[in-house]
């Protein structure tokens, strides 16, 4: 019987240009096609870190040039970065899955994702974004100065998949779909409306709530390694085929997985395997997901 599946694609994975991103995806599609073939529904998510920053710089560039024009919000470039990503993504996938004749359509669905307003993520922003600055330009914005002066935003926990409904919909109707990509365009409500966040949300956070709340039996995060390790880049490194959530939590605890990289797949791996019986995560790289 076919399963339920989020497949949460990493921006890196994607290339650093269009003609990297294009051969990436081609690798890519084929390896769902395969598991749609097999049955299973499929949602895919994706980074964008490399692809937002090249958005962003794209703007600033501009901007130095044609002072009166706008500087585009972040949650325009996430919004970008969505769409540009998206369709490479479902032509590609729509073209191996129509080479085989399934009869299964690709969407993508431009993805807000709430956030807290209150969030302390707001208080204390982490994340770097865009081109390199002068000391002199950094000095209205805050800024991370270790390997020269860069912009920090937010990365605030997502609380809601804003369009759930419209990828239920999509998926109702044998559509293979395309959802918060990039994390998720970063939304707070003001009054009844959706306004744009100057954040940026973990994809592998977002793809988590995402099949948390779409009720996925899987969610599988694809990386650069095969396997999570524990005692990384040791003589003693050990990988883990299998891992209970108690047991990740005791390696969380020892600081075995590294903040920028590792643990945030494995702490969303742990919030979906806790939204609802027998729902697994996967950690791994995009060959032995197949």
């Amino acid at each position: 019987m076919g399963k339920r599946i989020v497949i949460a694609l990493g921006g890196n994975a994607l290339g650093k240009n269009l003609e990297e991103q294009m051969h990436a995806v081609k690798t890519t599609a084929s390896a769902i096609a395969d598991l749609i073939e097999d049955g299973h529904e499929v949602v895919i998510a994706h980074g964008n870190g490399p692809q937002v920053g090249m958005i962003q710089n794209a703007f600033a560039a501009y901007h130095k040039q044609q002072a009166k024009s706008d500087i585009m919000p972040l949650s325009m470039c996430v919004a970008m970065s969505q769409g540009y990503i998206g369709y490479d993504l479902q032509n590609m996938i729509g073209e191996e899955l129509d080479r085989r004749g399934l009869g299964i359509h690709c969407a993508t669905v431009l993805t807000q994702v709430a956030v807290d307003p209150a969030d302390p993520a707001f208080q204390h922003p982490t994340k770097p974004i865009g081109a390199f600055m002068t000391e002199e330009e950094a000095k209205n914005a805050p800024m991370d100065g270790s390997r020269g002066w860069r912009q920090v935003v937010a990365s605030p926990r997502p609380k809601e998949i804003v369009e759930i409904a419209t990828v239920r919909a999509l998926m109702n109707a044998k559509h293979a779909v395309i959802a918060a990509g990039g994390g998720g365009i970063p939304v707070v409500d003001r009054d009844g409306a959706l306004v744009g966040a100057r954040a940026v949300i973990d994809k592998d956070n977002a793809s988590s709530l995402l099949a948390s709340t779409f009720g996925a039996d899987y969610l599988v995060i694809l990386t650069a390694v095969e396997k999570v390790a524990i005692n990384w880049g040791k003589e003693n490194q050990e990988w883990l085929a299998d891992l209970t959530v108690d047991q990740a939590k005791e390696y969380i605890a020892e600081e075995q997985f590294a903040k920028g990289s590792m643990l945030p797949k494995v702490e969303a791996a742990i919030r979906f395997a806790e939204s609802g019986e027998g729902r697994n995560a996967l950690i791994t790289l995009l060959e032995k997901a197949r």
